[in-house]
């Protein structure tokens, strides 16, 4: 591993500022992390239910962490892929949290897959895949 999780947290505020205040990093691994989306009344939707860009944007941020936490603060790595499903509404008024893992870490490649949680549920709310593209060394 190449950064921890005060690693992450000051790279997410350092270069990532405009969404770190969104997000708690729970735990990182080998090729695992944790996120948290921070409960936030912006992030719902009408009918007080979580809404599906707040869902993406977490599946997204914790791959992307999880490839930084393995490769170093590559900032320029993207996303070129996602496809999420939504099993279920999140609860209301608490932290949704994703477990990421990468299933492939190559050169120029990543995929990633996520299960997303209500905190206090045991069933995910959402399941997202990722691929994201790793910048080249120069």
């Amino acid at each position: 591993m190449q950064m921890d999780r005060a690693a992450l947290t000051a790279f997410l505020h350092s270069d990532f500022a405009q969404v770190a205040g969104m997000f708690a990093i729970d735990e990182v691994a080998p090729m695992r992390v944790t996120v948290r989306l921070l409960h936030d009344e912006r992030h719902l939707r009408p009918g007080g239910t979580v809404s599906g860009p707040a869902m993406f944007a977490l599946a997204d941020v914790a791959v992307y962490l999880a490839i930084l936490a393995m490769v170093g603060p590559k900032a320029l790595s993207v996303t070129t892929n996602c496809a999420i499903d939504f099993m279920r509404k999140p609860a209301a008024g608490v932290d949704l949290i994703c477990k990421a893992r990468l299933l492939k870490l190559g050169r120029v490649l990543a995929v990633g897959d996520c299960l997303i949680f209500s905190e206090g549920m045991e069933a995910p709310v959402a399941r997202a895949s990722l691929t994201y593209s790793i910048p080249p060394e120069r």
